[in-house]
Formats: C-alpha cells, structure tokens, sequence
C-alpha cells in the first residue's frame, strides 16, 4: 500500500498536534487543548495534519466526559470523605486515563510517520 505524500510542515504539524493532545492528558491541560484548537483552525481538512489535531481534540473530550462522569460518580456515591472514592480515583487513573495516554502515545508515533492510526 503506497503511503500519501505529506509536506515537511504537514507532518511537523501533525507531530504538534499529536504532542499537544498527549501533553493535554499529562502535563499541560487546558493550555496544550488551546494550542491543539489553533492549529486545528490553520489546517485543511484532507490533510495529515488535519486528522490528526481533529483526533486529538476527540480523544481529549473524551477523557475529559470520562474524568467529568468518574468525579460525579465520586460525589454521588459518597462524597470526598468516602474510602470508596480512593477506589474510583486509583482505578480511573490506572486503567481509564492510561488507556488515553497511549492512544496518544500511539497517535503520535503514527503522526512522526506521517501516518493516520488506521489504514482506512
């Protein structure tokens, strides 16, 4: 299968977006998440770059829903006095918020590869 031809800043974009999406997760939210919304507004749509930030912006309001439900349920079920809320908390991390993190890991290896995560 011959892979599309992608300019060098198509694909240094894509590697910022995907970078930003992964930062949004880890070490810079909100700001990485503005970032990833002004380069989606420079791209074309058809074009690696273009994919790539609308991904990222996807799996970011994603895991934000996800973090959003598991705080509610936390408040629900018991409030931040419960023991139960260390489980909710610990569980969501280590399982729901990691699974985030490597789709964005795995987002931006396709993106230095000038590749999108599926071959369709």
């Amino acid at each position: 299968m011959k892979q599309a031809q992608h300019t060098n800043e198509q694909l240094k974009n894509a590697s910022n977006v995907a970078l930003a999406s992964l930062l949004n997760l880890t070490l810079l939210p909100v700001i990485s998440f503005i970032y990833l919304l002004f380069i989606y507004k420079n791209t074309k749509p058809g074009q690696i770059d273009h994919y790539h930030a609308k991904l990222g912006i996807k799996l970011n309001l994603v895991a934000f829903a996800a973090l959003f439900l598991v705080s509610a349920l936390m408040i629900l079920l018991g409030g931040f006095n419960s023991p139960w809320t260390w489980v909710y908390v610990i569980s969501y991390f280590t399982i729901v918020h990691t699974i985030f993190i490597v789709i964005a890991v795995w987002a931006l290896v396709r993106a230095w590869s000038g590749d999108k995560l599926t071959k369709n």
